[in-house]
């Protein structure tokens, strides 16, 4: 990584958990659509990022947005989990490291299939352990599924809004 990678992702990160703290903690449309826009830093990071620097980037994002949001550990969980899968989503939607073209994984770069099948995946993994690790039981089963797929709906917008404006296609 340049150190003009490391200095854009030091910036994006403390910008994501301002915005989430500050801003899209305090939506919730029905009690079933919360946005949780800082997972876009985790999708962002470079491909050829150390496995271990990815887990502990991912534990300091989701710890930062527990301190701030009193949720003792859960969102660090849930980004651990998505950055233990990350690899192995690139993987299985790559056709090789010859196909992933550009150091970071945007839709510029990738194209809208393989930028689509990417987040949709870690969007879902995030949140599916981010709501059932915090509603712990099964009883409520079809509500958490029903809340899981709306605030993914939800952050895959902003994150396609956010790709479309800071990542414009070039002529």
């Amino acid at each position: 990584m340049t150190s003009r990678t490391v200095f854009y992702n030091i910036i994006r990160f403390f910008f994501l958990v301002f915005l989430q703290v500050l801003i899209l903690n305090h939506i919730n449309l029905g009690g079933y659509i919360n946005p949780y826009f800082y997972i876009y830093f985790i999708l962002l990071l470079p491909f050829g990022i150390p496995r271990w620097l990815l887990l502990v980037l991912a534990f300091l994002l989701g710890i930062s947005i527990d301190i701030f949001t009193n949720t003792i550990g859960l969102n660090a969980a849930a980004c651990l989990i998505m950055a233990f899968f990350r690899p192995l989503v690139i993987s299985a939607i790559s056709s090789g490291p010859e196909s992933l073209i550009g150091d970071t994984p945007t839709l510029r770069n990738q194209g809208i299939k393989w930028f689509l099948y990417y987040t949709i995946i870690l969007v879902l993994i995030h949140h599916f352990a981010l709501f059932y690790l915090e509603i712990f039981r099964f009883s409520e089963f079809m509500a958490t599924f029903f809340r899981v797929l709306l605030s993914s709906a939800f952050t895959m917008a902003l994150v396609l809004i956010s790709e479309y404006l800071l990542y414009p296609k070039g002529k």
